[in-house]
């Protein structure tokens, strides 16, 4: 019998600015989630990575369920009412509509869905990243499923040699989803010639070519082209099956080692290195660093097993502090060139405006 998991994500207020969201904010979410289990979902796990909430289910309904959609649209919503009880800051930042209309995709939170047959044992890890856009996940996915210098199971496994499929889709095409499908390895140039844009086009999801599961379900919200403004950066969730003919976890978990430049630091402008961290870690350097962390279970007729938290071990705390060094050193170039992204990803009003009003100022010299 096949099974669907779901993570929907949404950041509806927190402590102190951008930082953390309250236990009482995290409770009442999950206790609106809890009357549910057992009837509309098998089972649920609820966390935190920086300011964002996320929900993680197990369920038989099937990708896009409103029920499902509903549910945590509602629990979202009593956790905004919560938020604005305790006077958090940002509360109900993420939820852009007033009322749910059928599917939570374009109102704001980042979903990211699979439906499959379960496997004997099926081990799977949810990613989740704050003060970042969905392109942050664009090299570490070429990496872990394209390159054999991180995914050695690419010449070592049978089950692999074929390599798998991308769906990549054009983020700035907003009426309705433009995708395009690549194969890796014949198809491996274009698929870098575009995920080099991680801000314009995004990998979705990947399937295996040997048994045409997929193996990669991951959300493309950019809330600036819901909004038509900055209201808070994209802060995405994916989910990776791992091991038999997908990487094993340490070959999804490696290219997180680089800690590479993204988008996103403070009031999502700026450029900075994806730092992985542990489960439930606030953010706090200049809104930040982009943090990523990174969960494993197995599931098993619907029921999770305990988490494992994959960045707790001793090496990441090296890895975060070679992060901690670049973001520094970027840092300290402050608006300057690459420091901060270019005027055409730049999502706050006032230099919108600004430069309207310089616009007018120049002369041209005789």
């Amino acid at each position: 019998m096949k099974i669907t998991l779901s993570v929907i994500k949404a950041d509806i207020g927190s402590i102190g600015g951008h930082l953390r969201p309250s236990k009482t904010l995290m409770k009442t979410v999950e206790e609106h989630i809890e009357r549910e289990k057992g009837s509309l979902i098998i089972d649920y796990r609820i966390s935190s990575t920086g300011d964002d909430i996320a929900i993680l289910f197990s369920h038989r309904e099937g990708t896009g369920n409103s029920a499902i959609h509903e549910l945590a649209w509602n629990a979202f919503v009593a956790g905004t009412a919560k938020a604005k009880d305790e006077g958090l800051y940002g509360a109900g930042q993420d939820l852009l509509k007033d009322s749910f209309s059928g599917n939570i995709k374009g109102l704001g939170p980042a979903v990211a869905e699979m439906e499959f047959e379960e496997r004997e044992n099926e081990p799977f890890i949810f990613f989740a990243a704050d003060k970042t856009d969905p392109g942050a996940y664009n090299l570490p996915l070429y990496l872990s499923f394209a390159d054999p210098m991180h995914c050695s199971g690419l010449i070592l496994s049978p089950k692999m040699s074929k390599g798998f499929k991308y769906v990549i889709l054009d983020v700035e095409h907003t009426e309705k989803d433009r995708s395009i499908e690549l194969n890796a390895p014949e198809d491996l140039y274009d698929i870098a010639a575009l995920l080099r844009d991680n801000e314009r086009f995004v990998v979705s999801k990947i399937y295996s070519r040997e048994t045409g599961e997929q193996a990669v379900a991951a959300s493309t919200t950019r809330l600036h082209n819901i909004a038509g403004k900055y209201i808070g950066k994209d802060d995405p969730v994916m989910l990776i099956r791992v091991q038999g003919s997908f990487p094993a976890a340490g070959e999804i978990l490696s290219p997180y080692s680089i800690g590479h430049y993204v988008a996103g630091f403070m009031r999502g402008s700026h450029t900075g290195p994806l730092m992985p961290v542990q489960a439930g870690c606030g953010t706090s350097f200049f809104d930040g660093p982009p943090i990523v962390t990174a969960t494993a279970f197995c599931v098993k007729n619907g029921k999770f097993t305990e988490p494992v938290d994959c960045f707790e071990h001793p090496y990441w705390d090296y890895v975060r502090k070679k992060v901690a060094r670049k973001a520094t050193e970027l840092r300290r170039q402050g608006f300057s060139g690459a420091a901060m992204l270019p005027y055409s990803e730049l999502e706050y009003g006032g230099i919108v405006e600004k430069m309207k009003q310089l616009e007018r100022r120049f002369k041209s010299e005789k």
